[in-house]
């Protein structure tokens, strides 16, 4: 029964009926195309589905018919009772055309009226010992065609028109000058398997050139993901590097703002000192002058004038501002974090 799983809904895999065939050739439940969004696609490959609705017209009746017939199988080598479809007694057969099972007297019946008919009935007990694969090839052989004629629902087809492409009947094949050419309706089911198996060929060699553009693809999206993830890496790596060398950089920079300070304050230091030494100079000079004038005889004059002439002369010529760099300059940290 794992080998039939392909029966059950492609969307949910629940054994549920009215799946629906889509143009793609996937088989879904209508409580998969229901719930699918976006409606108008299949859920599985995307492809459009015609229909406004976004439900399929075409019933997948290979699907329907097998998951039917899987059910009878279940029930029947579940070991539940079985009865007789027409009498109500124990059942002993199965007839896959008439659907029914029955015990051995409607059996017999049934094989003195409907064999002529090719209904073959199975033995329960035979079903029970063989496969399902076995089940189905016995109830497979033994399905019949009817006619498309509503009226002649219980007449055998086993003619085939050309013209209308439909299944007919004896009555309706002598009665309808309309329909010509005939042929075996097993002929043609034979040709149309013979058609599909031509076209599953051709799909197979089609196939094996999609396939090679799928590997193609495939190794095109693991190099470009292979590439991507090189790419990221190498990035991180430079990145890691720059961020290396800004903070090598940064280091340098501010041991060299730290040492441009340093100096800085050293040399504004010695020019304090200087500066304030000269107005020290100044006051004391200035404080001599006055006192000279207040106090001074002609002798001490005459004495000191030249002495204090010189000093004074000598602090006018002192400059104001001393030789010395501008302190905190950073003119060069300012041109390499420019250059960064």
């Amino acid at each position: 029964e794992d080998d039939f799983q392909f029966i059950f809904c492609e969307g949910c895999q629940k054994e549920l009926p009215n799946l629906k065939l889509l143009t793609c050739l996937h088989t879904l439940c209508l409580d998969c195309l229901s719930e699918n969004k976006p409606i108008g696609q299949c859920p599985l490959c995307r492809t459009a589905i015609p229909q406004a609705s976004g439900i399929p017209d075409v019933d997948n009746l290979l699907f329907t018919n097998l998951q039917a017939r899987l059910k009878i199988y279940k029930k029947v080598v579940g070991g539940v009772d079985l009865f007789c479809d027409n009498c109500k007694k124990a059942g002993e057969f199965w007839c896959s055309e008439c659907k029914e099972f029955l015990c051995t007297r409607c059996f017999e019946a049934h094989q003195r009226y409907l064999k002529m008919e090719s209904h073959k009935a199975t033995r329960v007990i035979d079903i029970r010992a063989g496969s399902f694969k076995d089940f189905l090839k016995d109830t497979g052989k033994t399905s019949n065609l009817s006619c498309s004629n509503p009226t002649h629902k219980s007449q055998i087809v086993s003619i085939y028109c050309k013209k209308c492409k439909r299944a007919l009947c004896c009555i309706c094949a002598l009665l309808d000058s309309h329909h010509a050419p005939f042929c075996d309706i097993r002929s043609e089911t034979q040709r149309r398997q013979e058609e599909l198996g031509t076209l599953s060929q051709e799909l197979k060699q089609k196939r094996s050139g999609f396939e090679a553009t799928y590997a193609g693809l495939k190794d095109e999206a693991t190099w470009l993901e292979r590439a991507q993830r090189e790419m990221r890496e190498l990035i991180r790596q430079r990145v890691e590097q720059l961020v290396g060398l800004i903070r090598r950089e940064e280091e340098e920079l501010l041991g060299l703002v730290e040492a441009g300070q340093e100096q800085g304050r050293r040399e504004l230091s010695r020019e304090l000192e200087r500066v304030e030494g000269v107005l020290r100079r100044m006051e004391a000079g200035e404080r001599l002058v006055e006192k000279m004038n207040l106090y001074a005889t002609e002798q001490e004059v005459m004495d000191m004038q030249p002495f204090i002439k010189d000093s004074l002369e000598e602090l006018l010529q002192l400059p104001v501002t001393g030789d010395r760099a501008q302190p905190g300059d950073l003119t060069e940290c300012r041109a390499r974090l420019q250059a960064l």
